[in-house]
């Protein structure tokens, strides 16, 4: 199903068909200020382990990033240092990963990691869906890496993702054209912080 809703006015009826998705247990893709991602409800310990399992990840190993509304509620995902917070609310909404120790609320799928990725894109999709769901939201790239060669408009426009990757979720969302470049990682875990990937945005210290 392919779903379109207003970059920057989210008509709250097409929201709902999508809280309906997640709320359920189910898989979309979505755009973020970076690139499409495929994501689910993050505290749904079921649908994350789909998602692992149709990208081909080990969630023990590999790590895990969700995306949040705000910084309001960010202590009950991970622990967050005076320091990282400073940081954060500097540069979010943005195009950054940041990574932090993990908390106790989130399910045992997460719970060997110590670390999770928290976002804030500044995508008003994104955040909307979030704050309605009342969750996080999990979030993955949508590629693998198999389809380099594809021309960009298979990556970065909406009906050509529903049309070539559409019948492995439940729900694409038409949010406009997506962006090429993934967000920038910033590790929080030590001091000092430090970039570990360079991506999209310029980081404010």
């Amino acid at each position: 199903m392919l779903v379109r809703i207003h970059p920057d006015n989210p008509n709250p009826r097409e929201i709902a068909k999508v809280i309906d998705v997640l709320r359920d247990g189910g898989l979309i893709i979505y755009p973020t200020d970076t690139l499409y991602a495929i994501g689910c409800d993050a505290l749904n310990s079921r649908a994350v382990e789909q998602i692992c399992k149709l990208k081909g990840v080990d969630p023990q190993k590999s790590n895990l990033s969700v995306i949040c509304s705000d910084l309001s509620n960010l202590s009950e995902y991970a622990r967050v240092s005076n320091d990282a917070f400073k940081l954060m609310k500097t540069n979010l909404p943005g195009p950054f990963t940041f990574l932090l120790p993990t908390s106790s609320r989130l399910p045992k799928i997460y719970k060997n990691k110590k670390e999770v990725g928290i976002r804030v894109p500044d995508n008003n999709i994104a955040r909307t869906l979030v704050r309605e769901l009342g969750n996080p939201i999990l979030s993955m790239s949508w590629t693998d890496g198999s389809d380099e060669d594809l021309p960009e408009e298979y990556r970065t426009d909406p009906e050509l993702i529903h049309e070539s990757y559409g019948h492995l979720v439940n729900l694409v969302i038409d949010g406009g054209p997506g962006d090429l470049t993934p967000s920038t990682v910033v590790n929080c875990l030590e001091t000092p912080f430090e970039i570990v990937r360079e991506g999209k945005g310029e980081l404010e210290f």
